[in-house]
């Protein structure tokens, strides 16, 4: 009797610990430091054109290095919100890496257009290829002051 609520105590004492840490947060989607052509702050790369108004224009996205390739997303931007998305590079270093951007890269458009934001869930499956669109995405829709 007396070992299983020492067993209990410690177990709940562990757990409450455990969830008072706070959750350590990665550099990017490699896990370590930027690679060599992953911008760590956001910037244009290619051409910005915009209309008077609210930012309307079109927008290129950082192109974000992944463990399995580079991800770059251009934006439409239309009366202050995200209008379009289009990938203009994925990662397709083989057939994996592409029927993986094949079936996340189309939702993550989806969803984007659906909420005009960055501030999407990642595709289950496609994690680096999904944190990659999201920062370019979301440097894109900085640039646009969006």
């Amino acid at each position: 009797m007396r070992r299983a609520v020492l067993t209990t105590a410690s177990t709940s004492a562990l757990v409450v610990l455990l969830l008072t840490l706070k959750p350590h947060h990665s550099p990017g989607p490699t896990g370590g430091s930027p690679q060599t052509g992953a911008a760590a702050s956001p910037t244009t790369t290619g051409s910005t054109h915009r209309d008077a108004g609210h930012g309307n224009g079109t927008y290129t996205g950082d192109p974000v290095t992944t463990k399995y390739g580079t991800v770059q997303v251009a934006i439409s931007v239309k009366a202050g919100q995200l209008s379009a998305v289009k990938v203009l590079k994925s990662p397709s270093g083989n057939g994996h890496d592409r029927e993986i951007a094949a079936y996340a890269l189309p939702r993550l458009t989806q969803e984007a257009l659906n909420v005009h934001s960055a501030r999407i869930d990642a595709v289950s499956g496609a994690s680096y290829t999904s944190a990659g669109y999201i920062r370019s995405l979301q440097s894109a829709l900085d640039e646009a002051g969006v």
